[in-house]
């Protein structure tokens, strides 16, 4: 039996990539590992073990005691710190004989740091939001007077991590110089154009430099999206299958400005600005997004695409490579209740609309 080692276990987005891989009962036994116990009791991994935070002492050490005891055929990571962490001692963990389907780790570097990869797409002359990382206060007035709109805002985010962590969009630097002092981020925060609120995410597989299969979704909305002064939480409430040509061209020419030859998992954030062009805005990389399962269900199941590469060097047969599934399938998620999958004619007709 083979053996699969996954981190962030009981957390969604490991969950769901456990769960895909359940679904097509391929039968490898799935070792669990994460920081957080109450999570980790959700977990469908089948042995479970704690380890420290990523970025603390002894993180290192727990691993390497759980992979020399389990010795795992291949080990995958769903956290940015953690991705980066492992990435800078992948070497250590392939002698171990538990081999990565991972990034090269340049590629890792720069993805993890939103402000390098900004900085990557601006050289190569891919249209992003003008962005610059904000030392101190001196700074963050450039920012105001060079990037704000026709209202004087700005959008500020941490420079590192997911779910719209520290994001604000704003006009007042007093309330940008406060922001920042909160999270203590002088020097770990961007200031960014203001964009439109339209997203959309490209999520990819490659393998040696090429292209194994993509598909795209837009976010219609957030959960709990009024409850934080973004507007972003990184909790998709509904998420919608699409495809664009010029999403795929954006998409494929930000991953290979940032690796000349992609492996692994690249999904491609993008956000519309006032022109109707979707710009970069970060690579989530060597991980999946949250709501995997959506493409699982609906019949494409990434997941285990990725598991067979890695494990098995067995590669799936598809009539098209890139978006796959049809437009217009929608993923409706809200807390403590099963995610659901349908159309929006099948919303029509089973809810009595009021003209």
């Amino acid at each position: 039996m083979k053996k699969i080692l996954i981190a962030g276990a009981g957390g969604a987005p490991t969950e769901n990539v456990i769960h895909s891989w359940k679904q097509d009962k391929s039968g490898e036994k799935i070792i669990g590992i994460g920081s957080e116990p109450y999570d980790m009791v959700l977990s469908e991994a089948d042995v479970l073990y704690q380890v420290p935070y990523a970025v603390t002492e002894g993180y290192k050490k727990r691993l390497f005691e759980v992979l020399d005891k389990e010795k795992p055929d291949f080990a995958h990571f769903q956290n940015d710190l953690e991705i980066r962490v492992v990435s800078r001692m992948r070497d250590e963990i392939i002698k171990k004989g538990t081999n990565l389907y991972m990034p090269s780790k340049e590629a890792v570097e720069i993805c993890v740091d939103k402000s390098r990869s900004a900085e990557v797409w601006m050289r190569e002359g891919i249209k992003v939001p003008v962005t610059m990382t904000v030392n101190n206060e001196e700074d963050l007035k450039k920012a105001f007077d060079k990037l704000g709109d026709e209202h004087g805002n700005i959008w500020l985010r941490s420079a590192v991590g997911g779910g719209g962590k520290g994001a604000l969009p704003t006009n007042d630097f007093e309330f940008a110089r406060i922001w920042i002092n909160r999270f203590n981020g002088w020097g770990a925060f961007t200031a960014a154009e203001l964009l439109t609120k339209d997203t959309v995410t490209w999520l990819s597989i490659w393998y040696e430099g090429e292209l194994v299969v993509a598909q795209t979704r837009k976010r219609n909305a957030w959960n709990f999206g009024n409850r934080t002064l973004s507007g972003v939480t990184g909790i998709t409430r509904i998420g919608e299958t699409c495809s664009d040509n010029t999403i795929d061209r954006i998409a494929m020419d930000s991953i290979l400005a940032v690796d000349k030859k992609p492996h692994g998992i690249y999904g491609v954030d993008m956000t519309y600005d006032r022109s109707g062009i979707p710009n970069p805005t970060e690579i989530n990389i060597s991980r999946f997004f949250t709501t995997v399962y959506f493409f699982t269900a609906a019949g494409l199941n990434m997941p285990s695409i990725f598991r067979d590469i890695a494990l098995y060097h067995r590669f799936p047969s598809l009539e098209k490579k890139i978006n796959p599934l049809p437009d217009g399938l929608l993923w409706i998620r809200g807390m403590d209740r099963a995610p659901k999958l349908i159309t929006n004619g099948e919303i029509n007709r089973t809810i009595n609309l009021m003209e």
